[in-house]
């Protein structure tokens, strides 16, 4: 059993690639090898007035009350990214007993900086003013996100202002959690991200790791040690250390085998041999008590 699984396991590579020449994305592959058994889905709750204000919620289908509760922002470059692509990551964190919430925001050319961060604060604000509906504890909220949506997260957690225009702040939050995350990416490289920024006139305000303090809440940062999208010495590392600069509790972590896009995929059941992503994310939830 152990050798045909190893098997299995290795062959998947193989089997994305056909899929994407097939016109099957990877994100869909995933979440067609995802049970529904562990949770709850609430879908499409609305919280602003425009159409890519919406989130989902997962709610582990045991669970009594006073759960850990996680907003998870995905990433996309700042212009592309659907909640559906994620139903994975819903279930990976639900099967361990986390509500989860799942938000889109707006995305370029629609907006630009920091609309989409307004976007966050506000699923943010939701998610602590109507959890408690699903069984989740606003004490213990969590944010997490990959790459540009790490970024999101990184920037609700430590730039006071953005969670201060929706009448909360960082100290409303537990933790949060990155995943391959730009934290410190001036000038920028990317022609993609340029015009989200307005390139060349980019605002150094934008830069998660100017907004450092001694008052953030706690971090815990992973990044695929040979990411060639996102330097992980300069953002991961070079966050990490500013934090612990500021006295912030904080951990980074790095793992050989994931590149930058399958390090969100190890979330999933059939990728988990990759790296222990998840089963580090739950364990920094489950033991980062409430600020």
């Amino acid at each position: 059993m152990a050798h045909s699984l190893r098997h299995w396991f290795c062959a998947i590579p193989a089997g994305f690639l056909l899929l994407v020449l097939s016109g099957c994305s990877p994100l869909k592959m995933l979440n067609g090898l995802t049970p529904d058994g562990s949770y709850v889905k609430t879908a499409d709750i609305v919280y602003g007035e425009d159409p890519r204000q919406k989130l989902d919620v997962y709610v582990p289908r045991h669970l009594l009350e006073d759960a850990p509760v996680a907003v998870f922002f995905y990433g996309g470059s700042w212009n592309s990214g659907d909640r559906g692509d994620y139903r994975f990551v819903g279930e990976a964190l639900a099967s361990r007993g986390i509500v989860t919430v799942v938000a889109d925001y707006r995305l370029y050319p629609q907006v630009r900086y920091p609309l989409f961060l307004e976007d966050g604060a506000r699923a943010v604000a939701w998610t602590k003013a109507h959890i408690h509906e699903f069984s989740g504890n606003p004490r213990r909220l969590y944010l997490m996100g990959h790459s540009s949506g790490a970024y999101n997260a990184s920037m609700l957690a430590l730039d006071s202002r953005l969670l201060g225009a929706v009448g909360m702040s960082p100290a409303d939050l537990s933790g949060w959690i990155g995943l391959a995350g730009p934290y410190d990416f001036l000038p920028i490289k990317n022609p993609e991200v340029r015009p989200v920024f307005f390139w060349p006139d980019s605002p150094p305000q934008s830069q998660p790791i100017r907004h450092v303090s001694h008052g953030a809440p706690p971090a815990l940062l992973i990044a695929a040690s040979r990411d060639s999208l996102v330097d992980p010495t300069r953002n991961t590392g070079g966050l990490a250390r500013t934090l612990r600069e500021a006295g912030v509790p904080v951990q980074d972590l790095y793992y050989a085998r994931p590149n930058h896009a399958t390090l969100v995929a190890t979330m999933s059941r059939p990728l988990r041999w990759l790296a222990p992503v998840l089963d580090q994310v739950v364990a920094f939830i489950r033991h980062t008590p409430p600020q």
